[in-house]
């Protein structure tokens, strides 16, 4: 009998695989070895089935926090199955410092790297010191340091190569020494001098809670597209017909604002079918019900259109998006697209 699909991804389109394979212990890591096609699934917050994927879901099944206190910080284990919110809550409360910037990100401590999930001035990988995997390649278990998983913006090593890894632990570091983090948003009205780690960790919450919807009451997979990074000498160019436009530093030039750029086109509440652009936050797509996986791409190929064709800017996922030969790439969309 297929496996649903539905409720295993938070953006709940209907779709289903040929079976589930749960992974919960390193003797089952080897039965990996015997699947043929398959995609590993952790908590499903940042993936999206668009169509029927004939391979085996696998399901990691890795829990446990371990922590070390050192001299000048904390070392952390953390199995690839707890939830990461989790996870910054239980920091926060033993007053261990420097995740309160990634509160409320959906998802697993195991997704986390794949995605190198940020927030806020924060990336997961400022605190990553190394991940636990087993390779389907070599068919061992090993472990990377944070300069050998390839972190970059919203990107990793592990998300280029989907079923290369199964990661089981990640191990962080969180020094003593803290500071805040304040430079981006609304955290700038927090005082830098006064402000503690539980204070950002509200404020973070807080804003998250106005500013995206509930996936368990609207179906969302959260930021859908990543925020561009751009040269020196485009940037001017949109500069002309956008001085407004949100920027900020990043490596190789300047990120700008896809969600400002969605909104200024006026997609807030723009529908395809059951698919949304939510009308509060340009950047997430939901889904309002009955959406399909045909309705999805079609509108994030409008989105990606008019952009391309307003700002000469290229839009890309930053979910994944999973169709009968696994991973999705979006083809290009026209330069003379129109909205």
């Amino acid at each position: 009998m297929p496996f649903d699909l539905t409720e295993r991804h938070s953006f709940r389109l209907h779709s289903c695989a040929k079976e589930q394979l749960q992974i919960s212990s390193e003797k089952d890591l080897h039965r990996l070895d015997q699947l043929d096609e398959y995609l590993i699934l952790a908590g499903g917050t940042n993936t999206l089935f668009v169509e029927y994927y004939p391979g085996t879901i696998v399901s990691p099944r890795f829990t446990g926090i371990e922590i070390s206190e050192l001299e000048d910080g904390y070392q952390i284990r953390v199995g690839a199955s707890e939830n990461w919110h989790d996870l910054v809550t239980y920091c926060c409360k033993k007053n261990i410092n420097g995740l309160e910037n990634l509160a409320l990100i959906p998802g697993t401590v195991g997704a986390a790297p794949v995605q190198n999930i940020g927030a806020y001035g924060r990336e997961v990988s400022d605190f990553i010191v190394s991940v636990e995997c087993y390779s389907l390649a070599s068919h061992a278990t090993e472990i990377l340091l944070n300069h050998e998983c390839g972190f970059d913006y919203r990107d990793s090593l592990f998300k280029r190569h989907p079923n290369r890894y199964l990661i089981t632990h990640v191990n962080f570091f969180l020094p003593k020494q803290w500071s805040p983090v304040l430079e981006y948003g609304p955290l700038q009205s927090l005082n830098a001098s006064t402000v503690d780690a539980q204070t950002i960790y509200q404020k973070v919450i807080d804003i998250r809670n106005q500013k995206l919807p509930n996936p368990a009451i609207t179906p969302n997979a959260g930021s859908f597209f990543k925020n561009p990074v751009v040269s020196s000498s485009l940037l001017d160019e949109i500069k002309q017909i956008a001085p407004d436009i949100p920027t900020f530093p990043a490596a190789g030039g300047s990120k700008i604002a896809a969600g400002w750029m969605i909104d200024q086109l006026g997609f807030k509440g723009r529908r395809c079918g059951d698919i949304a652009v939510h009308d509060k936050q340009a950047l997430v797509l939901v889904n309002l019900g009955n959406g399909t996986g045909s309705q999805l791409v079609e509108l994030c190929q409008q989105i990606r259109a008019a952009v391309l064709h307003r700002y000469k800017v290229l839009l890309e996922p930053e979910v994944r998006l999973i169709g009968k030969q696994g991973l999705m790439r979006l083809p290009d969309v026209g330069a003379n697209s129109s909205e």
